[in-house]
């Protein structure tokens, strides 16, 4: 049995095509890992969002390479886009397969394995072709169900390397729902580059979503990292759904209007809290998450005093803290009033603080109540999953199974 082992950076979308692609090596007969011990192959699935992204996916490449240097290393994911020459350079061994190819991943490294040979001509590039599903190094299920953008905020390279936005067709998407159902799966999480501007044949995001839900098993949904500028009233209808995990990653990137004109963001700080205050209003415990981005060009003090009040006035159960990357190619690269690595780094310390400090407020409000509990772990008589809610929680039993709900009282982890 071949052995195929996997390292993932970056976003759920590049984890969802890792474990797609897992997947289809596992049905075929291969010893799938994320040990590389022992593997004839290592796909490396890169990102490049930041810089140090960037940094990450060479170190983690050099790593394995160290680590099994008789394997195949194969890099694929967004660094593949922005970086191959370099990556070439640096590892002149490495087979390098684009995200536009990175679907076909099997059939290469298959072809090679059998043949010696790979012909990357022959590789499918269909960006939605990856199989589905359940379980093989996450608990759940993610549905692609676009890829690309087309906002060009001018911090963002990912429009450059992820290309054009391309929505999958919908029938496509409830197919592959009721298939991962079928398979025992509990909860699927709906990603892509944009999800909110989601729109095939008519059907746009909202509509899509209530589709989804209306599948019927006992399962629940969750919405991956979204964009602002389209949750529109019909979303905000669907709020309370029983199958709708009370959860949305938001992302905000500042609180600042000027920042997020500057970043070419399409929404204003208003529009967000409009958003929060509707949703909030349909379920007052409800779960937003965000991004946070510090030290953009020209970000003041005062810019960056109102990004924590606005995310204490959310009150946001996990913020995701990035510090500016300078992108080759973005707008932003070429604006004034850059800010010093020393500034972003206090700033995103003290932006952590405050994130650890909101985590805790908005958990508390779960610990020791009745909750619904996916159940992904079970050791010594404890059971952990994550509640609708997104929060991590615990509780004693001696029922082992995993993968099931579980109405009971927990605790926070």
């Amino acid at each position: 049995m071949k052995k195929i082992a996997f390292k993932t950076l970056g976003c759920r979308l590049n984890q969802y095509e890792t474990d797609a692609l897992a997947s289809q090596f596992k049905e075929n007969g291969y010893e799938v890992s994320q040990n590389v011990d022992g593997a004839d192959v290592i796909v490396v699935n890169s990102c490049t969002v930041t810089n140090q992204s960037n940094q990450k996916s060479r170190n983690i490449i050099s790593r394995v390479s160290k680590l099994n240097s008789s394997a195949k290393v194969v890099i694929t994911g967004c660094m593949t886009v922005s970086h191959k020459e370099s990556l070439q350079e640096r590892f002149p061994n490495a087979i390098i397969i684009d995200n536009q190819s990175k679907s076909g991943i099997f059939y290469a490294v298959d072809s090679l394995l059998k043949t010696g040979n790979i012909n990357l001509s022959n590789i499918d590039h269909d960006l939605f072709s990856y199989k589905s599903f359940t379980e093989i190094f996450h608990t759940r299920s993610l549905i692609k169900i676009q890829d690309g953008c087309d906002n060009f905020c001018s911090y963002c390279i990912i429009p450059f390397v992820r290309g054009s936005a391309i929505s999958r067709p919908f029938d496509k998407i409830i197919d592959n729902v009721r298939e991962v159902l079928e398979k025992g799966a509990k909860e699927i999480v709906l990603t892509g580059v944009n999800i909110s501007r989601y729109e095939y044949a008519g059907i746009y995001f909202s509509s899509l979503l209530e589709k989804i839900l209306n599948v019927e098993g006992t399962f629940r949904v969750r919405i991956s990292s979204v964009e602002p500028d389209n949750i529109d009233n019909k979303f905000v209808s669907l709020i309370g759904h029983p199958r709708l995990a009370p959860h949305l990653h938001l992302c905000l990137q500042s609180g600042s209007d000027k920042v997020l004109s500057q970043m070419k963001r399409m929404y204003s700080v208003g529009e967000f809290l409009s958003i929060v205050e509707k949703i909030r209003k349909k379920d007052v415990l409800f779960n937003f998450t965000t991004d946070i981005m510090v030290g953009f060009p020209d970000e003041t003090d005062e810019d960056f005093t109102e990004t924590m009040k606005i995310a204490r006035q959310v009150g946001f159960g996990f913020m995701h803290i990035f510090k500016y990357s300078i992108r080759q190619g973005t707008k932003a690269e070429l604006m004034n009033n850059q800010i010093s690595g020393k500034l972003k780094q206090d700033r995103s310390q003290i932006m952590h603080s405050l994130a650890a400090e909101l985590t805790e407020k908005y958990r508390k409000q779960f610990d020791n109540t009745i909750q619904r509990i996916l159940i992904e772990k079970w050791q010594n008589g404890i059971a952990s999953g994550y509640n609708d809610y997104y929060v991590p929680m615990k509780f004693e039993t001696t029922d082992n199974r995993l993968n099931r709900f579980e109405i009971v009282k927990a605790k926070l982890i």
